[in-house]
């Protein structure tokens, strides 16, 4: 039996993930849920974006340790939404999928709300288009 439980010990020490992994994980996760729009990176990730390169972890940080993880995210959250309910359900789903997929417990799980927006093309703060109908868009 002892044997057994040595074997298993020495399969988890082999098995590890990089912070991207588990970054990724968590983005995933937050976008699946309703309520958020986007993650937000910042001025640096912006930049890298209008250069052409998209992250998809962009606004997530990840410290991750043997068994742990701990994840930060930054994100822009959908105008009319329950933030704190919105908040509970990322965590839930994150802490899920990260558990679920790499056996890792998430011990905290922080967002931070960087702005509120309304789903589509137009921006919270536009006027409507109007089209040559004379009707808004």
């Amino acid at each position: 039996m002892a044997e057994i439980n040595n074997q298993n010990n020495q399969e988890e020490k082999e098995l590890q993930f990089s912070n991207e992994v588990i970054k990724k994980i968590a983005a995933l996760s937050a976008s699946e849920v309703e309520g958020i729009l986007s993650l937000s990176g910042g001025v640096a990730e912006g930049f890298a974006e209008r250069l052409g390169r998209k992250s998809l972890t962009k606004g997530v940080t990840a410290e991750t340790g043997e068994k742990q993880a701990a994840i930060e995210l930054n994100v822009i959250a959908k105008y009319g939404a329950n933030v704190p309910q919105v908040f509970k359900e990322v965590k839930r789903k994150i802490t899920e999928n990260v558990r679920q997929m790499t056996g890792l417990e998430v011990v905290e799980v922080k967002m931070f709300v960087d702005d509120v927006d309304v789903e589509g093309d137009r921006k919270l703060g536009e006027e409507p288009e109007v089209q040559e109908t004379g009707r808004l868009e």
